[in-house]
């Protein structure tokens, strides 16, 4: 794999900087940290250090939109208030839609505060903390609306990519994540990810293929 140049590197702080002022609901919210370890032409290669998730599983969701919709109106009561401590939690983006074969899951990170011991979530909302250690994450930006009818290409356009440019592998081929930065509200100048867990990193002549 070829490594990337000093400027590269030299550049990851502009990156962490800049994440931290992506707007949701017309507020700057915080979003997880990552260093840029590669960039290709049309995708790059990030590592996402420790990060927890408060994830909302749907079952048998039927489509993306829908399925996304349904998870977030449960992480929206959670940081509203719907937790055993009556907390009301920053808003974080981006917004994570995790799509397998069979469920979808939606996710907000949570605010490094509370990433130690976050409130817990009302039962009746079904949700779940997920934690990530040393993530090796390949993403694709993309603009617009994420719809039913755009975020397969946009990962096909992905895996693509990284079958022609990428050494590593990746975890799971019939799942990938949609990254959405934006309110629904939010009609122009959108900005979306799709993100897909891969293998074959390197960072600081650390390994992180597995974690």
């Amino acid at each position: 794999m070829e490594s990337p140049s000093p400027y590269y590197f030299a550049s990851a702080a502009f990156h962490l900087s800049f994440i931290i002022n992506l707007v949701f609901f017309g507020q700057a919210v915080e979003s997880p940290e990552y260093t840029p370890i590669h960039q290709g032409s049309d995708f790059e290669i990030r590592i996402y250090k420790d990060i927890s998730w408060m994830s909302a599983p749907v079952v048998q969701g039927t489509t993306f939109q829908k399925s996304t919709k349904a998870g977030f109106h449960r992480l929206y009561q959670y940081i509203h208030g719907a937790n055993l401590n009556s907390t009301r939690l920053a808003m974080t983006a981006p917004v994570l839609t995790t799509i397998t074969e069979a469920s979808y899951f939606v996710k907000l990170s949570l605010s490094a505060s509370y990433e130690g011991s976050p409130p817990q979530p009302d039962p009746e909302l079904n949700l779940q903390v997920e934690k990530w250690r040393d993530k090796c994450i390949a993403v694709r930006k993309f603009s617009g609306f994420a719809r039913d009818d755009n975020i397969h290409e946009e990962a096909e356009a992905l895996g693509t990519s990284l079958n022609e440019h990428w050494n590593g592998t990746l975890e799971n081929k019939s799942s990938y994540t949609i990254a959405q930065y934006n309110a629904s509200s939010h009609l122009s100048g959108r900005f979306n990810e799709v993100w897909m867990v891969v293998s074959g990193c390197s960072y600081h002549g650390h390994d992180q293929g597995k974690y």
